[in-house]
């Protein structure tokens, strides 16, 4: 058999890759997010936000979790040498994906006033949820080719197809938002809607033609092809890994479609009137989330190029290697989420003023971002344990994880208003990190290294310490706020830097050199 493969990165330069396109994708999507911020305002935000829950769910039904199927059967299939295989996992996937698209995407335009009774608690959001709806189909065949290119470990499209989302949507989003705003917010809204949905369309177009280019093509005769009854046993293998992993994003799509009626209602419990609360869900939603997620890019990239990896490696049994990724992953989420995390907490205030000009928005941020902290785990966490076939544990601790943090949130919002609220949001993100954590660690066995904790914590403490007096510093001297911030944060990452490298010289050395235990810290 002769044929052409599209190349094929390393674990390391697919992770490398992907967060190079997440650094640029994320540094234009959090311009774009402060100016939209400020055009539209709390308010508008707060609209912006309500429009999109029905969106994961259609996306959720469309896709049948297959993009991660698609991912690991993929990688095994490419470890095994099955072409046949490969190929016909990427058709039965589309024509599943293409199908449901179609179909749920035209009962949801048909049913969209009696959707947005149900679900939206501004009927000002009916604009732009129907605006967005067409987004649902493109993103789901999108996520299928994704898969594909994830499976095969050729990350390059992938990146490359997020960055024409990004070029092509934004300049348009700014541009409609000021044409239309003079009619309304809810009109602007809907329009930066629109302008997401033709951003998504140049991503699949770039995917469809990069496809096309890179398919292999073989010399295989025809006689050598597996029989039609393969496609019923890939369906099954699909399905077998697809449908947990549809359960857990039914549950998010549903949890996020009710969220802000839950945070609505229990804000009314707790005497806020309407457009009061609209505001304090935009400044948590609009302002607080996006400073809370801009860390995690990296992490976003490595699990993005953790599932192909450690499904591969699983495939061959290769229990050593599945234990040096599990230690990278983790080491490069504490050391990333950690210095974030104290930026984000010792900044708020200054940042959201800086960034949003809304002072109050630090508040929530302060809250947040120390228990936030375990997000940055359970990102790869979660990854690995897709990679290693756990994927019905993964859906039931986010299940779990998803009803302690619904109803804690109605309790304690009913009762304390807005920081009750994110004092919900707490225990949901404690929960689910430390099953999946516990999960994982029963099934390879690796634990904390206190000695490598305590070193980073050095490293933390010092750089706060160092940062923040810098920072009170600039500000008493004169400098305007932007400067004092930004120079103290840049001060304080090159010191945490410096301190880390300094105790853990030789820890650094191993992990680069691929030498790693199955350890964490």
């Amino acid at each position: 058999m002769g044929m052409t493969t599209m190349p094929k990165q390393s674990f390391v330069q697919g992770t490398v890759i992907l967060t190079v396109s997440s650094l640029i994708t994320r540094i234009l999507g959090f311009a774009s997010g402060i100016l939209m911020a400020r055009l539209l305002g709390p308010e508008g935000m707060g609209l912006m936000m309500m429009a999109h829950p029905l969106i994961p769910l259609l996306i959720t039904l469309t896709e049948m979790g297959l993009p991660v199927a698609i991912s690991k059967l993929v990688a095994e299939a490419e470890a095994q040498g099955n072409v046949w295989k490969v190929r016909r996992i990427l058709h039965v996937s589309l024509a599943i994906t293409g199908t449901l698209s179609v179909v749920l995407t035209l009962g949801s335009l048909l049913g969209a006033k009696l959707i947005a009774a149900w679900l939206l608690p501004d009927p000002r959001a009916y604009y732009a949820m129907l605006a967005l709806t067409p987004i649902a189909p493109i993103i789901a065949v999108s996520s299928v080719l994704k898969g594909y290119f994830r499976g095969k470990q050729n990350m390059k499209p992938l990146a490359y197809s997020d960055i024409v989302e990004h070029i092509v949507r934004i300049p348009l989003i700014l541009a409609l938002i000021q044409l239309l705003l003079p009619m309304g917010v809810e009109y602007a809204v809907a329009g930066a809607m629109v302008c997401s949905v033709l951003g998504e369309g140049s991503s699949l177009l770039y995917l469809i033609v990069q496809y096309r280019r890179n398919r292999e093509r073989q010399d295989m005769p025809e006689a050598a092809k597996p029989p039609r009854a393969g496609d019923r046993k890939t369906l099954r293998e699909l399905l077998e890994i697809g449908l947990p992993t549809t359960g857990q994003g039914l549950i998010l799509s549903f949890y996020s479609a009710l969220q802000p009626l839950l945070v609505m209602k229990s804000l009314e419990l707790a005497g806020v009137d309407t457009a009061e609360a609209t505001k304090q869900f935009g400044l948590l939603t609009g302002y607080a989330f996006p400073l809370l997620f801009f860390p995690g890019f990296i992490l976003h990239s490595l699990s993005t190029a953790l599932i192909p990896a450690i499904s591969e490696a699983s495939a061959g049994r290769d229990v050593p290697m599945v234990h040096q990724r599990l230690d990278q992953a983790m080491r490069i989420a504490f050391m990333i989420g950690a210095p974030g995390t104290m930026i984000l907490y010792g900044w708020a205030v200054p940042l959201t003023t800086v960034i949003f000009h809304s002072p109050e928005a630090g508040h929530l941020l302060e809250l947040l971002a120390p228990i936030f902290f375990l997000q940055y785990f359970e990102t790869p966490l979660g990854a690995i344990m897709l990679g290693l076939g756990r994927v019905n544990t993964a859906m039931w601790n986010f299940i779990a994880s998803t009803i302690l943090k619904a109803a804690a949130i109605f309790v304690f919002g009913s009762h304390m208003g807005i920081y009750g609220v994110v004092l919900g949001i707490n225990a949901g993100i404690c929960l689910l990190t430390f099953l999946n954590f516990f999960t994982i660690s029963s099934a390879v066995g690796f634990f904390l290294d206190m000695r490598r904790l305590w070193k980073t914590i050095v490293g933390l403490l010092t750089m706060f310490v160092c940062g923040k007096y810098l920072f009170l510093f600039l500000a008493k001297t004169g400098f305007p706020l932007i400067w004092s911030v930004l120079g103290s944060i840049a001060a304080a990452l090159v010191i945490y830097a410096v301190t880390l490298y300094c105790l853990m010289e030789s820890d650094f050395s191993r992990m680069f050199r691929g030498k790693a235990n199955n350890r964490i810290g």
